[in-house]
């Protein structure tokens, strides 16, 4: 089946057509608000960490996730994601209010709270997918979902900055909660019969979440790919903690410019998820992931050169590269992953990928201070090009 045919009948799809439309829609929405919350905190303290803690409060639920993905494998799913956007349209009410300083901390649980609907979300989302997708579209699928995500965040910022500038942040707000009731509404319109989820004698909370390791453990196909991810993007970490540096000390740039390499690493974005689904059909999931953890790591390894032309090509391999072992590893997930467990194993592999991201951010930002931008770029460009061996090697040996 070849790309064109195959993204064709992907969008044809009701269910998948109706679906990517709610990922705009409610993508739109978090992207604006994810940069103004930032923005909004450091206009009422003047502070920069109390402005930084927005994006953790947002991540910070991911550590939680197996525990969270539980609820998913509990209820049926698609009500779940209905209720789970009309919580997050809820939890932003409060926000309206936020006028002072002093309200501050009730912008950081309102996010928190966000964080916490997102990963019972993406988990019910996942496990919903790979029932009503057919199983040789889930690469395609997972492509063009990333490609819609990522082209919200080409535009979502302006728009988000320009509201802000112009009438503040309740306008931002309002615009996320609208997404989120759209997003609620589109869940409405799937047509999908789901069973009753049937819950094994003696399954508690915690037993539910330790069974998305054991899945995962147990697996030759999502097992490499989860641990490959989980060090690929805490190389990724590193990376976003460095863009400044790259900017000021290699590029001799001014911080506006940062604009301009995160462009140019989401137009690389948008781009592969529209060419995932034929490549995940020509190599094998590892070798797709081992090909993108390449093409990231050199690519992030170029910015070490003092050209603004290689910057840019540079951030479009990183854009490109990134994803492919997060969307290999979340096909292989669907795919391998029984229907009961789905879940709760998705949530896991989100916290074995994702959380590293958080401790590299820090690690990053300390790293700057006290060795060269140029000797932290190399040495992880050559960290990603042994990763990407690493899971090729492991290819041979073990099931694909």
């Amino acid at each position: 089946m070849d790309r064109g045919w195959a993204a064709f009948a992907v969008l044809r799809d009701r269910n998948a057509g109706l679906y990517l439309g709610g990922v705009v829609v409610s993508g739109f929405g978090t992207t604006a608000l994810w940069l103004v919350a930032g923005i909004w905190v450091k206009e009422l303290t003047g502070s920069n960490s109390l402005a930084a803690l927005t994006t953790f409060a947002m991540w910070a639920p991911v550590l939680v996730a197996p525990l969270l993905g539980t609820v998913a494998d509990r209820v049926r799913r698609r009500p779940l994601l209905v209720a789970t956007n009309l919580a997050s349209a809820a939890v932003l009410v409060p926000l309206l209010a936020v006028d002072s300083a002093d309200l501050v901390w009730l912008l950081l649980v309102a996010l928190a709270l966000y964080g916490l609907c997102a990963q019972v979300h993406d988990a019910a989302e996942t496990a919903l997918v790979a029932t009503v997708v057919d199983g040789r579209l889930l690469g395609d699928f997972n492509g063009l979902r990333l490609t819609a995500k990522e082209g919200t965040k080409m535009l979502a910022p302006l728009v988000g900055a320009g509201l802000f500038a112009r009438f503040g942040a309740a306008p931002v707000v309002l615009v996320d909660i609208a997404s989120f009731l759209l997003a609620a509404w589109v869940c409405v319109l799937l047509r999908v019969r789901e069973p009753r989820p049937v819950r094994a004698a003696g399954g508690g909370l915690r037993r539910d979440a330790v069974e998305g390791v054991r899945q995962i453990r147990r697996s030759a196909a999502m097992r490499p790919l989860v641990l490959a991810g989980g060090v690929t993007m805490f190389l990724a970490g590193v990376n976003g903690a460095l863009v400044f540096a790259v900017v000021d000390a290699v590029l001799d740039r001014s911080p506006a410019f940062v604009g301009v390499l995160y462009a140019a690493q989401g137009l690389g974005s948008v781009l592969v998820g529209l060419v995932t689904g034929p490549l995940l059909r020509r190599l094998s999931a590892r070798r797709f992931a081992a090909a993108g953890i390449a093409l990231f790591a050199l690519a992030a390894a170029a910015r070490a050169l003092p050209y603004d032309a290689l910057a840019l090509v540079g951030s479009v391999g990183v854009g490109f590269g990134l994803p492919c072992v997060l969307i290999a590893a979340m096909t292989t997930v669907q795919q391998h992953a029984p229907a009961e467990a789905l879940g709760r194993t998705a949530a896991t592999v989100s916290t074995v990928m994702y959380a590293p991201n958080a401790v590299a951010l820090a690690l990053g930002a300390g790293l700057v201070a006290v060795v060269d931008v140029r000797v932290t770029l190399t040495v992880l460009g050559a960290a990603g090009v042994a990763t990407a061996l690493v899971l090729l090697r492991r290819q041979r040996s073990d099931v694909p």
